[in-house]
């Protein structure tokens, strides 16, 4: 049997994105959590529990299903454990096929993972911080600052350094704002 698994990411919170790639690749069954919770996996105990010999689990990528590479080998174990097969679309890995995979193919699917697991943390602390009203990004030179810097640069009376001496402001934020 066909069965496909997926949970909500930054970039897909209701799942949508991830069913239409699971209902195209035919999966009978869905198990689909209603979090993006690391902690609480629910359904993907339960879709582990009810595997049989044969059956594939199928997900969009690797971290849909994992949240870090020791993560990934304890779902990968279990699943095999159960005589069942994985096959991630993305990265198009499917341990059904007894082909086997190359280590540079190998190597390169757990680095493009590694990847994908940095880019989702990083775009949940970034979504987090905006909602608390945290502005992100290299903070910004208190403007008092660069006016100063400014006036003394239009004036051609002072050197760049003895404008950074004096303001902390460096020459290429200087010629930043002086290009806007």
């Amino acid at each position: 049997m066909l069965i496909g698994y997926a949970r909500p990411l930054h970039n897909d919170l209701n799942c949508e994105q991830q069913i239409k790639i699971l209902t195209t690749n035919q999966c009978g069954k869905l198990f689909l959590e209603n979090h993006a919770s690391a902690k609480r996996r629910i359904e993907l105990d339960k879709m582990i529990t009810a595997l049989n010999q044969k059956d594939k689990v199928t997900i969009c990528k690797l971290y849909a299903i994992a949240d870090s590479t020791h993560h990934l080998v304890e779902v990968i174990t279990a699943i095999h454990e159960k005589g069942a097969f994985l096959h991630s679309v993305k990265e198009d890995i499917d341990t059904s096929n007894h082909g086997g995979y190359s280590l540079e193919f190998i190597v390169k699917q757990l680095a493009n993972f590694q990847s994908d697991l940095i880019s989702e943390k990083t775009r949940k602390g970034i979504y987090k911080a905006k909602q608390k009203g945290i502005s992100t990004g290299r903070p910004r030179k208190p403007d008092a600052n660069v006016q100063k810097a400014i006036l003394m640069y239009e004036s051609k009376k002072y050197t760049l350094q003895e404008i950074r001496n004096e303001t902390g402001i460096s020459k290429s934020t200087l010629y930043r704002y002086l290009e806007t």
